[in-house]
């Protein structure tokens, strides 16, 4: 079986889906962290708290790498997401996930 090439992209609208993919991601992100801010405000605690900073900083560092990645699509010929920010991304949806949880329980 044969890998795509680089050379094999879509060169019409699969940039712009996918910047639009990565704005989604981000406004969920955000949504999360807002609703995590929002609980500690009702309940406090001071876990709680700690857990509501540490998805704001996570959320902050996901929007760097995505405000990033979006710029990078907006070249005319995007290179591919590099595997080590990929693995960033991902660490940061589930600290977020997990600081998220931890301030509902």
């Amino acid at each position: 079986m044969r890998r795509p090439a680089e050379s094999d992209r879509d060169p019409g609208l699969q940039p712009e889906r996918t910047r639009l993919a990565w704005r989604r991601t981000t406004l969920s992100c955000a949504v999360t962290a807002v609703l995590a801010g929002r609980q500690v405000l009702h309940s406090g605690g001071a876990s709680a708290a700690l857990a509501a900073s540490l998805a704001a900083l996570v959320f902050l560092v996901f929007l760097w790498l995505a405000h990033r990645r979006m710029l990078q699509l907006g070249a005319p010929r995007p290179v591919l997401l590099p595997a080590r920010s990929a693995l960033a991304v991902v660490a940061c949806m589930v600290a977020l996930a997990v600081f998220g949880a931890a301030v509902v329980w």
